[in-house]
């Protein structure tokens, strides 16, 4: 059973203000949700909810930390006493890093996991049983590095794989109960992400190492997003070289690696040329 009218739904977003979260803060909306925007800033959440928010739509803002478990318990607390109910989560706040394992330091693996992996699960343990009330829908903004580890990210990653794990377990255990569990795999799209990116120091890098005008733009993701969620999908991958990567992965997995190995050789300054 789908969701095809989102009209009315309740959206969380985590991530909510730059990039895909708040290109699916916009996606939603238009379909006529309401939704919840939840970020760290919230400076820069009202900012964002000026930019999307359009007459009639009805849209909230949470500070919230998602490596924080009392903000996470508070967003969905806030989310409720704001719409009442909870239909859809989308966990996107994330991190990325840009660094050899045998030079970082172990509190920037520690703070992605923390960021990634349990932001995720605290905001889906506390949404759980609004979500399961109304066979609503979890979804992960996972990654190629969710199937596919990254060289130079040992960390993000791990925190996706992680990821992976726990929605593909959440999803069996609720194969009776309707709930519809999804992992999104974006390509390289266009966001703050890779300036954000922490270095071996767990300091942001504070620029990109790709031409960002040839990436996926957030609001292509969040389409898909949208689309997917009307659909149930269990999940997506969205770019032809992640399709490709995960089918070769499979079958030639030595192959895979040389070929990503050679990819992000070549990024802006990698530590493999």
């Amino acid at each position: 059973m789908g969701m095809k009218n989102l009209k009315d739904k309740v959206v969380i977003i985590t991530g909510a203000s730059s990039g895909i979260g708040k290109a699916c803060v916009e996606a939603f909306a238009k379909k006529g949700s309401n939704v919840m925007m939840a970020a760290r800033d919230l400076d820069k959440l009202q900012s964002a909810m000026n930019d999307v928010k359009k007459s009639g739509d009805t849209i909230a803002i949470c500070k919230a930390d998602v490596s924080n478990e009392n903000d996470c318990k508070n967003l969905v607390e806030a989310t409720l006493h704001e719409f009442g109910r909870i239909d859809v989560l989308i966990n996107n706040a994330g991190l990325s890093m840009r660094a050899l394992f045998k030079d970082v330091d172990l509190s920037v693996l520690k703070y992605l996991m923390e960021v990634n992996f349990w932001g995720m699960v605290y905001c889906t343990k506390y949404a759980i049983n609004q979500l399961l009330l109304n066979e609503g829908s979890v979804v992960g903004i996972s990654s190629i590095a969710g199937f596919q580890g990254l060289p130079g990210r040992t960390g993000y990653s791990a925190s996706k794989f992680a990821m992976e794990g726990f929605l593909a377990a959440l999803r069996v255990e609720n194969l009776k109960t309707n709930l519809h569990v999804m992992a999104v795999r974006p390509g390289y799209t266009t966001s703050n992400i890779r300036n954000t990116a922490l270095n071996k120091e767990g300091m942001p890098q504070g620029e990109t190492p790709f031409d960002e005008s040839k990436l996926m733009k957030p609001e292509e993701v969040a389409n898909a997003i949208v689309a997917g969620v009307e659909n149930r999908r269990r999940s997506i991958v969205l770019s032809p070289e992640g399709k490709l990567a995960a089918t070769l992965t499979k079958f030639f997995p030595a192959f895979i690696d040389k070929q990503v190995y050679r990819v992000v050789s070549r990024e802006k300054d990698s530590p493999f040329k």
